[in-house]
């Protein structure tokens, strides 16, 4: 055992070969040593004082906000027009009945869209001559599609195909609507789930051929797999996306939460449900947006640390 002092006097025992201010270790019994305690201490110190600070900056920046708002002219003419308490009550109930309609189009399209974006990633990967035709119909549809702006998309599905009158084919602009959004995002999901596949080193699939796995089972149990664990956090921000979009839906005349907000601005022309639905899907949003976030870092962190391949 080895006892030093410091400029101020005060002894430190250490085992030897330590000299590190680590402590000293006796049978199962760890001593930690002034040196790491008085760093310890000092980061504690650290981190209340930057939790001091953000709160005080934070609240000061919030205080000349309300101020700067409150006091701008025009400010009581855009409280009564967007922020009115009464419209808000009122519209809350009829809106978030309507958001119902978005979740269920959220639930059902972004199945659909994972699916169908799947095997459009599959066909377009599809190896020899003969899947020629297919690779093209695949790439031809992606190309489209993201191409098309989703607005008109959705007017030629919703509008456009009733005016067919096609015997056997539904009029409802959900249905219509869900199939619009699922036609435009699939093509993006496709490209996300594609990039995926051609990212897996093609060793990966001739060490599943030489194990004796065919090529399609090399696809499903070797390729697929990773492919799709790199691509989670885009995946989860194109559901994000179509979360968002589903409000779209409305310009077919299906009650969701932007058209309940709609139908309450033509009888009042206040604009109040307008913020109301807003806050309803970034209430909705928000959420989505962390868990990618954190499943992103979580992923990036695997990488790092060689647990993800």
């Amino acid at each position: 055992m080895t006892v030093a002092k410091d400029q101020s006097g005060r002894e430190d025992a250490y085992g030897e070969g330590d000299l590190s201010g680590g402590g000293t270790q006796a049978g199962d019994v760890y001593v930690p040593s002034w040196r790491r305690l008085d760093r310890e201490r000092h980061k504690r110190v650290r981190a209340r004082r930057a939790t001091a600070v953000a709160a005080l900056s934070t609240l000061a920046t919030g205080v000349v906000l309300y101020l700067v708002v409150v006091n701008a002219p025009g400010w009581p003419r855009t409280r009564e027009t967007f922020f009115d308490g009464q419209y808000a009550r009122e519209a809350f109930p009829k809106i978030l009945e309507g958001l119902w309609l978005n979740v269920r189009l959220l639930l059902v399209c972004g199945v659909a869209v994972l699916v169908l974006g799947m095997l459009i990633a599959v066909a377009r990967t599809l190896r020899g001559p003969v899947f020629f035709p297919l690779r093209v119909l695949a790439a031809a549809y992606t190309d489209f599609f993201r191409g098309l702006p989703l607005i008109i998309n959705l007017m030629i599905v919703v509008l456009g195909v009733p005016a067919l009158r096609l015997q056997g084919v539904t009029v409802d602009p959900v249905l219509l609507g869900g199939t619009a959004l699922t036609l435009t995002y699939a093509a993006y999901v496709a490209e996300v789930f594609r990039a995926g596949i051609e990212s897996v080193h093609p060793s990966q699939r001739a060490a599943a051929r030489s194990l004796g796995l065919t090529n399609r089972q090399a696809l499903r149990h070797v390729v697929l797999p990773q492919a799709v664990r790199r691509q989670v956090p885009p995946l989860l921000n194109d559901l994000v996306s179509l979360q968002k979009d589903t409000g779209l839906v409305s310009i077919g005349g299906a009650v969701d939460a932007v058209r309940a907000a709609d139908i309450i601005v033509g009888r009042s022309l206040n604009y109040t449900p307008y913020i109301v639905a807003g806050l309803l899907f970034v209430a909705l949003t928000i959420p989505m947006t962390r868990f990618t976030d954190w499943v992103t870092a979580r992923m990036d962190q695997q990488r790092t640390q060689g647990g993800t391949t």
